[in-house]
């Protein structure tokens, strides 16, 4: 039982690895992908066999990945497998959290706030309703309808997402030195209290 739970748990720490590298990258090549993940499953894998196999592990995960929905295989022109994150895989980041693990926390907070504004049309819904969930993900706090709030540097996170969805225009990006009636804030975020 006890080996069960341990192969149990190697496998959510892949899919782990290999969903939060998706959602940054949105679509990659098998060759981008093997060899930057090799390093970060090094500690997952124990079994010295299974190292010096790396690959045929890897291609393992993402074909159960793929069999569970939460990516796509494709080939490009050039005869290389990409793989694509499908949005029942970007639930899964989110249900992870892995998103919280894409920025990068200082050890102390600066006292500025990053927001998020969006104004995305109605018949964009879904990308509305996508960008949404992914903000959730990340640990973004809803101020008010299209304004979020995160107390950390997150603006090459965000950049990736107007590019992933196109959204360019719709999505600014502010840094704010205060935010009123913020002890709320500071208390969800477990930040200093003034």
């Amino acid at each position: 039982m006890k080996k069960r739970k341990t192969i149990d748990q190697r496998r959510t720490k892949i899919t782990q690895a290999i969903l939060s590298t998706l959602a940054v990258t949105g679509v990659v090549t098998t060759i981008i992908l093997f060899p930057g993940m090799v390093h970060a499953i090094g500690w997952v894998i124990k079994n010295s066999r299974q190292k010096a196999d790396r690959y045929r592990y890897f291609g393992k995960a993402v074909e159960r990945l793929a069999l569970r929905g939460f990516v796509k295989l494709a080939r490009n022109d050039q005869g290389q497998t990409v793989i694509r994150l499908t949005e029942k895989g970007e639930q899964e980041v989110a249900r992870y959290g892995l998103g919280e693990k894409l920025i990068t926390k200082p050890q102390k907070w600066d006292g500025k706030y990053h927001l998020i504004i969006f104004d995305i049309k109605e018949w964009k819904r879904g990308t509305r309703d996508r960008l949404r969930n992914w903000l959730v993900g990340l640990g973004f706090r809803q101020l008010q309808r299209s304004v979020w709030v995160y107390p950390y540097e997150c603006r090459d996170i965000i950049v990736m997402l107007k590019a992933r969805f196109k959204i360019g225009k719709e999505v600014l990006y502010i840094t704010a030195d205060e935010i009123e009636n913020d002890r709320w804030l500071r208390r969800d975020f477990g930040l200093p209290q003034t």
